[in-house]
């Protein structure tokens, strides 16, 4: 791929965009588990990272691997070894640009994992209160593209 894609963080505070990308995974690891709060870390190489706006801060969350969030919201955005850096997929304003294409480290899948898209779907109205709810929800979360400045001004 050689589209410049963007993304960043859920506030907004730390943005990125790369145009060359490795082999994005789903990360299985017990680490990648935490780090994301998650079943799985997905995560894609991005051989020519740029920040845009601020800069993760990091975690050393081995004796071999930082991993960097937001400081202001807490997303997980990267994994870091001491080659190129890896991004986290979700955090692209638009995921799709970088499908994983391998499943690694399945010694800590989780045994309900392969099961997940065979779990019943919650049908649209079959919960008319949580519709409602749902429908009076402000999104205060940065928008999937980039933003001159943000938060806009006289807000939050």
């Amino acid at each position: 791929m050689s589209e410049v894609a963007s993304g960043g963080c859920q506030c907004g505070a730390v943005r990125f965009r790369a145009s060359k990308f490795g082999r994005a995974s789903i990360c299985h690891c017990r680490m990648c588990q935490k780090a994301f709060g998650g079943f799985f870390g997905a995560l894609v190489t991005a051989h020519d990272l740029e920040w845009t706006r601020g800069e993760p801060k990091r975690f050393a969350s081995s004796n071999k691997v930082q991993r960097g969030f937001c400081a202001a919201c807490g997303t997980p955005l990267t994994y870091e070894y001491g080659g190129p850096v890896e991004v986290a997929v979700g955090a692209f304003d638009n995921p799709a640009v970088v499908p994983p294409t391998i499943q690694v480290n399945p010694v800590d899948k989780l045994s309900f994992f392969d099961g997940l898209c065979s779990l019943p779907t919650r049908p649209p109205g079959g919960e008319p209160e949580f519709e409602k709810f749902k429908a009076s929800i402000v999104s205060h979360q940065h928008p999937d593209h980039d933003t001159a400045v943000w938060p806009p001004k006289g807000s939050h």
